[in-house]
């Protein structure tokens, strides 16, 4: 039989209580509950666990569509409930589908929406149950989720356009490696057995690209054991607060990579910060979120001393200054923001500005990179390739 969980109401004292009961109908469920003098509110079938796979996971792009239909069908008048309810049966996504539909039964059972959304951080961050929390609370929920799907669209965009950037490189490096890993396998062993025919003395850089075909063949396993182990030692080290911040401080200083890692990182914060000022949220909660967004360890630091430094009663200008991280103009204009009254516009005027920044940036990257890496490939693999051709040069000299 189906397990149903059900929310009822106790009429001596009021109390709402919550259970499951395995009956065969909904209908059992209803006479269960008369028998034990308790009211109804809501019940449904118990979810079934999920099992998800690869292709069944909460994508970016199925929220934003979620919240934008959401905000539709709220503008148009439609009840909370019945809207959750037709997204629930619409949405192709199946986890999103099982989300929502517990999303529903909380709701029907007397929770807000922020708070049946808190339940399911996997699917809606804290940024997105702050500020359906704010829009509850202002009886403007349906600009808020405007405002919420314009802003995931904009922050997605974002970071799609950083990790485009690093694509090229890493394929030009993979094909590198590929490359020089069937030299040194497949190619160098039979130059060597070759020469080891003629009795010559081989040139430096021969002898020293027929060792590294030895050492890859004989020590495959010990090279690849390192570079496992030194990979899990560094994913380690980053997971402590010290190797986080370390890393991330290294990252943002390094030349080009660090600004576009810079530039998007002050997109992303001024973005989210201006997003949730502007929907109601308050400046602390703000703030907070906002680090835990940031995504940079160095940007989080340096938001979490404004946040200090506002509830101080101080500026939130000052302590960016202070973390050099933040470009001047940035904190020029949040203090004229602070000002005047008007951060969350002067936030989204810099977070505009810091887009096409970011594409500058990226494109100033690969125009860098592709030449260079082009260089780096050509160099090693032609080395290798006129290393082995030296001692036949020799031979052919030695002939004439």
């Amino acid at each position: 039989m189906p397990l149903f969980e059900y929310t009822a109401r106790n009429p001596s004292n009021g109390q709402i209580q919550k259970g499951q009961v395995d009956v065969a109908s909904k209908e059992e469920v209803t006479a269960f509950l008369r028998k034990q003098r308790m009211m109804m509110v809501s019940v449904r079938e118990a979810p079934k666990p999920m099992k998800l796979s690869f292709g069944n996971t909460i994508k970016t792009r199925d929220i934003v569509i979620f919240t934008r239909q959401f905000a539709t069908m709220i503008n148009a008048g439609l009840p909370l409930v019945q809207s959750l309810d037709i997204l629930a049966k619409q949405t192709e996504n199946p986890s999103l589908k099982e989300v929502v539909r517990q999303v529903v039964f909380d709701v029907e059972a007397g929770n807000t929406l922020a708070d049946a959304f808190r339940k399911h951080p996997k699917a809606f961050s804290d940024l997105y149950v702050n500020m359906i929390a704010a829009g509850e609370a202002g009886g403007i929920l349906d600009t808020i989720l405007l405002r919420l799907a314009t802003f995931m669209e904009k922050n997605d965009a974002l970071v799609r356009k950083v990790k485009g950037a690093m694509v090229y490189p890493l394929v030009i490096m993979s094909v590198a490696v590929i490359a020089i890993t069937i030299l040194l396998i497949f190619v160098i062993p039979t130059f060597a057995s070759m020469f080891a025919s003629v009795n010559q003395e081989l040139p430096l850089p021969t002898r020293i690209v027929i060792a590294m075909s030895k050492f890859l063949t004989s020590y495959w396993w010990a090279i690849i054991a390192v570079v496992v182990a030194a990979w899990m030692a560094v994913k380690r080290y980053y997971a402590t607060d010290n190797g986080k911040k370390v890393i991330d401080t290294l990252l943002i200083n390094a030349p080009v990579l660090g600004d576009v890692i810079r530039k998007s990182a002050v997109s992303r914060f001024t973005r989210t910060l201006g997003t949730l000022v502007s929907s109601g949220v308050a400046i602390l909660d703000g703030l907070e979120i906002t680090a835990k967004t940031a995504g940079n360890r160095v940007i989080h630091d340096a938001v979490m001393e404004s946040r200090a430094s506002i509830a101080g009663g101080e500026t939130i200008a000052g302590p960016l200054e202070k973390s050099k991280v933040f470009p001047p103009m940035v904190v020029s204009m949040i203090a004229v923001g602070e000002q005047t009254g008007g951060l969350d516009e002067m936030l989204g005027k810099i977070a505009d500005f810091y887009d096409e920044e970011v594409d500058v940036a990226v494109s100033a990257l690969l125009s860098l990179m592709e030449p260079l890496m082009i260089v780096v490939l050509g160099v090693v693999v032609g080395g290798m390739v006129i290393a082995m051709y030296l001692p036949i040069f020799d031979m052919m000299n030695a002939v004439q």
